[in-house]
């Protein structure tokens, strides 16, 4: 048995050895419950609902910081008026209706 050449049983045995490696790497690229995509498509999902999370919790702040602040007088009793229909005692209020 010279070093130099193979015999074909050992062409065959490498030709399956490498079959069975680009198929186990395609597997686990492609078709496993955790493949690669998978994991891609998770990292980029985990991406984006942190940045939508971080929008929310700025959004959030905005709005606790309008429900610290009080409003004016002047913007109450417009909300009472228009919204809630509240008038003043002894005052007679219209409504008027718009046609289109």
């Amino acid at each position: 048995m010279s070093l130099s050449g193979s015999s074909p049983r050992d062409a065959l045995w490498r030709w399956g050895l490498a079959t069975a490696l680009v198929g186990l790497l395609l597997w686990v690229t492609f078709f496993d419950s955790h493949s690669l995509l998978q994991r891609y498509r998770w990292h980029q999902e985990h991406e984006a609902l942190t940045s939508e999370n971080q929008e929310l919790r700025t959004t959030i702040q905005d709005l606790q910081e309008r429900i610290d602040r009080p409003l004016p007088d002047s913007a109450v009793e417009r909300i009472a008026r228009e919204e809630y229909g509240m008038k003043r005692p002894g005052e007679k209020v219209y409504r008027l209706q718009r046609t289109p």
